[in-house]
């Protein structure tokens, strides 16, 4: 109720009770001409006896005491994760849960939001209707596909130097490898496939990537030499590669804009330390809201537990 109609509301009843000390017949009449009942009448009375014109607003409907309410740190700990990182209420869900053992319900989680104004995302997360988003696709199998991709990060301030990092993330369990190069060519991106067949748990045998520069002649054929498939997306179509440009928005959100860059981007082997442990946390830790609420590894060993060899 607007203020203006909160004050519309108050002379209104106002006139009620002053309309009944000039009637012939008092409250009844003035109750009948109305259409209100005498209860009502004399509720008012009393507060505007007791407190004056003010006593004629309504007074809040929330009770004076909630049990049940959901506890201050539990509100600040959802208001935290919305604000700072921009999860969703089934995503806060799943991370009270896994890190700090509150079980809440993503329904409850929507309704504080709400209330602290909060339940619209920034203009590029906005909701999509279902009729115009991407089909949702997932390979069955460890390996069958690898998304690679790079993201260009910014430049150090007062240099000309750029670093870029490496992204290799599985279509099927979305486990990611991530490193950072100071150079984005095709000698770099052959020394990261190396690197990624040799850390991932499972033999890869489709690599996927868009047509830059860093994917050409010299990748393409060394990835064929490991017995991998190479294929290219078709020019124009990043939501083909979606899953890794996904992921790249990830690290920007949760991971480059909480990371204090001060003296670590000079060191690409320290920033590369860093790199490994936000790697390790979205692999063995982080809730991933495309699988459901578990991390990439319990994704691979539920997948494993089901007949689903990794190394096949």
């Amino acid at each position: 109720m607007t203020k203006a109609e909160v004050v519309r509301l108050a002379a209104w009843r106002l006139k009620v009770l002053q309309r009944a000390e000039v009637a012939p017949r008092s409250v009844a009449q003035t109750c009948r001409y109305f259409g209100i009942s005498r209860r009502a009448f004399y509720k008012w009375k009393q507060r505007y006896d007791a407190h004056g014109p003010a006593g004629l607003c309504d007074r809040p409907r929330t009770p004076h005491r909630s049990p049940r309410a959901t506890p201050r740190d539990v509100v600040s700990k959802i208001l935290y994760l919305r604000q700072h990182y921009h999860f969703g209420p089934s995503r806060i869900t799943a991370y009270l849960e896994r890190f700090h053992g509150v079980s809440i319900a993503a329904s409850s989680v929507h309704r504080i939001l709400g209330r602290h104004g909060l339940q619209r995302l920034p203009a590029n997360q906005k909701h999509r209707p279902h009729g115009r988003r991407w089909q949702r696709y997932e390979k069955p199998q460890p390996g069958h596909r690898l998304q690679v991709d790079v993201k260009f990060l910014e430049r150090i301030p007062g240099t000309s130097k750029r670093l870029y990092q490496f992204t290799a993330i599985d279509d099927c369990t979305r486990l990611r490898i991530l490193k950072i190069y100071d150079r984005c060519n095709q000698r770099t991106a052959t020394q990261f496939i190396d690197e990624v067949v040799r850390r991932l748990p499972f033999r890869v045998h489709v690599i996927q990537t868009d047509n830059g520069a860093e994917f050409q002649s010299s990748f393409h054929w060394h990835v064929q030499a490991l017995d991998i498939r190479h294929v290219y997306i078709r020019p124009r179509t990043p939501h083909l590669n979606g899953k890794v440009e996904r992921s790249h928005r990830v690290d920007a959100q949760e991971f480059y804009q909480l990371l204090d860059q001060d003296g670590i981007t000079d060191d690409i082997h320290l920033f590369n330390d860093k790199l490994r442990e936000w790697e390790d946390y979205y692999n063995y830790h982080r809730p991933h809201g495309g699988l459901d609420g578990q991390t990439p590894y319990e994704r691979l060993v539920a997948k494993t537990r089901a007949g689903v060899s990794p190394t096949s």
